[in-house]
């Protein structure tokens, strides 16, 4: 790289994490302000308060990562735009793309970094972050599916319970199948089941069991019967947020185990595996969208270009949230919805880029 490679390159670094810097303590001093109330109605010791803003920092710093890396790609390019430093670039006869280069190397840097946070750190400090909030900030708030609860617990058997209550680990209405090929082996119900803690079993209310046999089906009835199976409640009814608390590893093992089981969040956890993906990519996309729109020196001066930057930066995060949040709630394909935002603001980096060349 030459001196003018390494001095953009060092600015984008330099104000990238200036912005993040200075605008997390804010977003940690407004959090305090809004929180401090519960935290001390909870009595919540000061230990788990420096727990719970460190996973509170590097999940929001994730969240808001496009908004910084933009503002600060705009601030530092629409100085050099002012100063006349870019028009000294390229009049000196390096091109528009060639410009471009230190800021797709910081792009890649900083992809490659949010990458690995989002597949071995993020997901810590996840669990820190959300286990406080649903601790001492919203212990009324259910987090877990609690009805019409079907599940695959092996390839050959499967399970449903209408209800389940997961403070006394009861569920309602219980069926279980088992099946040898496509041929019913035996079915069993029973009107209440319950898991015991120390045995580590369930115990089964106004149980009925029928075997299918060749000469007819054998009924057997009691009004109580414990037994193992080979599901835990944990594994019946994960919290809505578990696939934010596992590194990129577990989840793809965790997303195999709730697809067999027909698990009805799927889509949240499959969002959560694709967002650790197309967010390091709309690095590249911001970088040149920021480069494209601040590279001009314009009447307004700086001005302009952070209220244009602003204005592009909450649209992406904007475009995010809402097709994020259709792909769990509506019948749009996960992967489809995680990367349309990185798809239509490609789309406006090509067109910008080649304005901006021009």
């Amino acid at each position: 790289m030459k001196k003018i490679d390494w001095y953009i390159f060092k600015r984008y670094l330099i104000t990238f994490t200036a912005m993040l810097l200075m605008f997390i303590p804010i977003g940690i001093i407004i959090d305090v302000s809004e929180k401090i109330n519960r935290m001390i109605e909870n009595k919540v010791a000061f230990k788990d308060v420096l727990v719970y803003y460190y996973g509170f920092t590097i999940y929001f710093a994730n969240l808001l990562f496009p908004i910084f890396l933009f503002l600060s790609i705009i601030w530092f390019t629409s100085k050099l735009a002012n100063n006349s430093e870019i028009i000294a670039i390229l009049s000196s006869g390096i091109s528009f793309t060639r410009f471009l280069r230190p800021y797709i190397v910081g792009a890649t840097l900083v992809s490659f970094i949010t990458l690995l946070m989002g597949f071995f750190i993020l997901p810590d400090a996840s669990e820190k972050y959300w286990d406080f909030r649903y601790t001492y900030l919203k212990k009324n708030v259910e987090t877990r599916q609690t009805s019409d609860i079907f599940r695959q617990v092996t390839p050959n058997e499967y399970m449903y319970v209408s209800s389940y209550n997961v403070l006394s680990k009861t569920g309602f209405d219980f069926i279980y199948e088992k099946f040898n090929g496509n041929k019913l082996e035996y079915k069993l119900y029973a009107n209440r089941v319950k898991y015991n803690e120390k045995t580590k079993d369930y115990s089964l209310f106004n149980y009925v069991k029928r075997t299918v046999g060749k000469n007819g089906d054998v009924i057997e009835k009691q009004e109580k019967l414990t037994r193992k199976f080979e599901f835990e409640p944990d594994d019946l009814t994960p919290v809505v947020y578990v696939a934010e608390t596992m590194n990129i590893f577990d989840l793809v093992k965790f997303i195999d185990k709730e697809r067999a089981k027909g698990s009805s969040n799927l889509d949240v956890y499959l969002v959560v595996l694709y967002k650790k993906f197309s967010i390091p990519a709309s690095a590249f996309i911001l970088t040149i969208i920021a480069v494209a729109v601040s590279a001009m020196k314009r009447r307004g001066g700086m001005g302009v270009n952070l209220a244009i930057g602003i204005l592009v930066a909450f649209s992406f995060v904007f475009f995010d949230k809402i097709f994020g949040t259709l792909a769990e709630k509506s019948s749009i394909p996960p992967i489809v919805a995680v990367w349309f935002p990185n798809f239509v603001f490609g789309i406006l980096a090509f067109y910008l880029l080649r304005n901006a060349r021009r």
